[in-house]
């Protein structure tokens, strides 16, 4: 299947590694022109070598000026966005009590205030391009909150009310808005989260087994392509059936 994005222009941002790697070289298989984003300068000079990228830009996305810098610099590379891929680390692992005030504030703006300013800053250009496509990367527990990841599961569920309530006001002008929400993902955060249990948190998984990132891209690379401009305001569970309940 021919995806239709030969020639796009696509920012990933949190892109060195992880989902945002895999959404990235996806993008840029299907010959996409992308544009990648994370705090790692050495790590991102790296793999837009290793992917092709047409540039990249090394940002802090909790700083409030780092979303608008990403895509000015990337339109300037690009010249001009069709699509985003709205992605960053998760925040600290914790639970309610245990978690600091100074926390909640900094999940706050890496999570939710990073993919507000990201969409408000992108939205011009996707809405000139006639075929616009936002994604964001958030989580299973959008619809099933993890235990012990209190400030993902607030703030990912914001930033999933956020996209559900953009996509009507900007559907009539082409762009989409979509999340694609993982299960267990094998990625250094699912490591450091999980350690040594991976194998029991698979038995766990009606699919018997721990995603790859690359099945996290290929989602990504379709909801970006010519085939999906009727999905809009979804999340995407890619989960191997993780999540059990019915929606």
């Amino acid at each position: 299947m021919d995806l239709g994005l030969s020639g796009t222009r696509a920012l990933v941002t949190a892109a060195s590694k992880g989902l945002g790697r895999a959404c990235a070289e996806s993008l840029a298989a299907e010959g996409s022109r992308v544009f990648i984003v994370s705090r790692d300068e050495a790590r991102l000079a790296t793999v837009r070598a290793e992917i092709g990228a047409a540039g990249h830009l090394a940002a802090d996305l909790a700083q409030p000026d780092a979303a608008g810098r990403a895509l000015a610099a990337a339109v300037a590379a690009l010249g001009g966005l069709d699509i985003l891929v709205s992605n960053v680390g998760g925040p600290p692992p914790g639970t309610f009590e245990s978690t600091e005030l100074e926390a909640w504030d900094r999940g706050y703006q890496l999570t939710l205030m990073s993919a507000v300013r990201l969409a408000k800053a992108a939205l011009p250009h996707l809405k000139e391009s006639g075929r616009g496509r936002i994604v964001h990367i958030t989580s299973i527990s959008v619809r099933q909150p993890i235990p012990n990841l209190v400030l993902s599961n607030a703030f990912r569920s914001a930033v999933t009310a956020m996209a559900k309530t953009l996509s009507a006001e900007v559907a009539p002008m082409g762009v989409t808005v979509n999340n694609i929400a993982p299960g267990t993902i094998l990625t250094d955060r699912v490591r450091e989260i999980h350690g040594d249990n991976l194998d029991e948190v698979a038995k766990d998984v009606p699919a018997g087994r721990i995603g790859l990132a690359e099945e996290i891209g290929a989602t990504c690379a379709f909801l970006c392509s010519v085939h999906a401009g009727y999905i809009t305001g979804q999340s995407i569970g890619v989960d191997g059936g993780a999540v059990r309940g019915v929606h």
